[in-house]
C-alpha cells in the first residue's frame, strides 16, 4: 500500500511560479510511474506529466504545460516535485499525484492518489 500526500499548493498571478510535492509512505515511489493531474471546477480530471521509474527517468508533459512546468524526483526523501513557471489563470484546479505501474496518461490506470492540493491563479 502506498499512502500519497500532496502540498505546496496556494494563490498565485499570472506569470509567477509554485512548486508542489507528493511526498509518499509505505513504499519506495522510485518504482512507479509519478504523475500529475489536475481538475477544474465542473471539468474531468485532465493529465499534466508523468515521470517514469528512477531507473528509466522518461517525462512526458500534456502539451498545455511543455515548457512551462517540469516533473522530478527526490528519491532521497521519497518525493516527486512539480514545478510550475509561467502560471496563468487557466492552471488554476487541484493538483493530484497518482502513483502506477503503467506510462500512461489515463487517470483510470494509475492505482494510488493523493488528496490533492488547490493551486489558484489570478489574472
Amino acid at each position: 500500500q502506498v499512502q500519497l500526500v500532496e502540498s505546496g499548493g496556494g494563490l498565485v498571478q499570472a506569470g509567477d511560479s509554485l512548486s508542489v510535492s507528493c511526498v509518499g509512505s509505505g513504499r519506495s515511489l522510485s518504482t512507479f510511474v509519478m504523475a500529475w493531474f489536475r481538475q477544474a471546477p465542473g471539468n474531468e480530471r485532465e493529465f499534466v506529466a508523468r515521470i517514469g521509474p528512477t531507473v528509466y527517468g522518461d517525462k512526458y508533459y500534456t502539451d498545455a504545460v511543455k515548457g512551462r512546468f517540469t516533473i522530478s524526483r527526490d528519491d532521497p526523501r521519497n518525493m516527486v516535485l512539480l514545478q510550475m513557471d509561467s502560471l496563468q489563470p487557466e492552471d488554476t484546479a487541484v493538483y493530484y499525484c497518482a502513483a502506477g505501474s503503467s506510462l500512461t496518461t489515463t487517470a483510470s490506470r494509475y492505482t494510488y492518489w493523493g488528496q490533492g492540493t488547490q493551486v489558484t491563479v489570478s489574472s
